[in-house]
């Protein structure tokens, strides 16, 4: 099993780097759900499965980069 403690440690850098006109609800409520309101905004979030299914989603509207902290 993975530390729990190494876990929390990672995070990841999501950059909204395409507009959410002409896309589907859906994928603009994952946009939302990352904490992304308009282009250019960056969140840093804990890698976990929940918000790489998210990243997944729109994977063509965001810009990733992983981090550790």
């Amino acid at each position: 099993m993975s530390n729990p403690k190494n876990d929390a440690c990672k995070t990841v850098t999501v950059r909204l780097v395409k507009g959410m006109r002409g896309c589907r609800e859906r994928h603009r409520q994952s946009v939302r759900a990352l904490g992304l309101n308009k282009i250019n905004d960056v969140r840093e979030l804990i890698d976990s499965p929940s918000v790489r299914g998210l990243i997944n989603t729109v994977h063509y509207l965001v810009r990733v980069e992983e981090t550790k902290s």
